[in-house]
């Protein structure tokens, strides 16, 4: 099968060796998004909720690139860096998905790029 490379200006340009999303057949893999705003390349001002928000809007972007949606994630990974902010992430993820919600890991870590608190990737099947 072939790989189809997706990229999109309304997410953050990578900021390293990757693609945005890399699609094999009706499967996405998303890479991990940070809370960058995509025209300025920063990561958003405000604190966590804000954040959180802008990763799943950097999600969606890709997603929508790719011709889909967030409701087409099957597997979500979230990267904290405090896991204390794991209630915010749930309150905020009802926000974005309708059940069923996908497959989901919830994982803490010492340190993210640009010392960002939250980084997500996924994988969606697109219909």
């Amino acid at each position: 099968m072939s790989r189809e490379i997706i990229s999109t200006a309304n997410a953050p340009a990578a900021i390293g060796t990757y693609s945005q999303a890399v699609k094999v057949g009706n499967t996405v893999y998303l890479s991990g998004q940070i809370p960058l705003v995509p025209e300025t390349m920063e990561i958003i001002e405000g604190g966590i909720e804000a954040r959180i928000h802008q990763v799943f809007k950097n999600l969606s972007a890709v997603c929508e690139a790719a011709g889909g949606s967030l409701q087409d994630i099957v597997k979500l990974n979230i990267f904290l860096t405090d896991l204390g902010n794991f209630a915010t992430v749930n309150k905020i993820m009802a926000e974005y998905f309708e059940q069923p919600y996908p497959a989901r890991a919830a994982v803490g870590v010492a340190q993210l790029p640009r010392d960002a608190q939250v980084e997500m990737d996924g994988v969606l099947v697109l219909g």
